[in-house]
């Protein structure tokens, strides 16, 4: 399994994700030439792109769908309420090619174990893609992460997990106390000390890699997520230092396990 990310954050999230026989995009939040380019920079065309799935309907996550599916005719992975929190008008209602799931996805050798996130629109997802023995978290967009889990969770090889703010950062910096209570709030995004702890209590000797996601421009810096969790691992006793930040406007290096 292959895994890069090619943008993250609160202008469009998009993710690659090679396995023995599929090409996977999870979530298409930039755009269509965006995403073409950043996969030819990986020697991957864009017509090969099989799979498509979608964590959830926010405009960050789906901004190219459209125009993705008019062109390329991937088979598209929704849930129901998804659908409907798109509206009655969306060209994927009369989508051929739209493959509607509520529980665990199975793909020949690929099992994608969904897991249910909080965040407020009416349905969010992660997944955990599995092959192998090898497997690969996506994780982005969630006030907390339900206990029921972890289970799942751990010991996994790539985490691609949300470190969205710095609290303090979020505190006093210029958005609306609305704003700040949502991003805060349960149905939010993760903090860089939520996320550090959660990863704490999860990574395990398989673990090769992490990546944390979905950084905001405005209340968190690279720096600042990596000093929290090699902070956080300390306290726990958790000796792990393959840890990059993903970024909004460039891909990251590809991860094989």
């Amino acid at each position: 399994m292959k895994v890069s990310v090619l943008a993250s954050g609160s202008k469009g999230n998009v993710t690659y994700v090679e396995t023995s026989n599929h090409k996977i995009l999870l979530d298409l939040g930039t755009n269509v030439k965006y995403i073409k380019e950043k996969l030819l920079e990986l020697e991957i065309l864009i017509d090969d792109i099989d799979i498509i799935l979608i964590s959830h309907i926010h405009n960050d996550h789906i901004n190219a769908l459209t125009k993705f599916i008019n062109k390329y005719r991937p088979k598209v992975y929704m849930t129901n309420k998804m659908i409907e929190e798109l509206g009655s008008n969306h060209p994927i209602r009369n989508y051929s090619n739209l493959i509607l799931f509520e529980d665990d996805i199975y793909l020949d050798k690929l099992k994608i174990v969904v897991i249910k996130t909080s965040h407020d629109t009416k349905d969010s997802k992660g997944y955990i893609l599995k092959e192998d023995n090898k497997s690969i978290v996506y994780l982005t967009d969630t006030g907390y992460l339900n206990q029921k889990y972890f289970s799942k969770l751990k010991n996994c090889s790539v985490y691609l997990f949300e470190s969205n703010h710095d609290v303090e950062m979020l505190i006093n910096g210029k958005y609306p106390q609305w704003l700040k209570d949502r991003v805060i709030g349960p149905y939010g995004h993760l903090s860089n000390r939520d996320a550090s702890i959660y990863l704490a209590r999860l990574i395990g000797n398989n673990t090769k890699k992490i990546i944390l996601m979905h950084l905001s421009e405005h209340n968190n810096t690279s720096k600042l997520a990596l000093e929290t969790i090699y902070s956080i691992f300390e306290e726990y006793n958790v000796n792990f230092d393959n840890i990059s930040c993903a970024m909004q406007n460039d891909k990251t290096e590809v991860i094989e396990v």
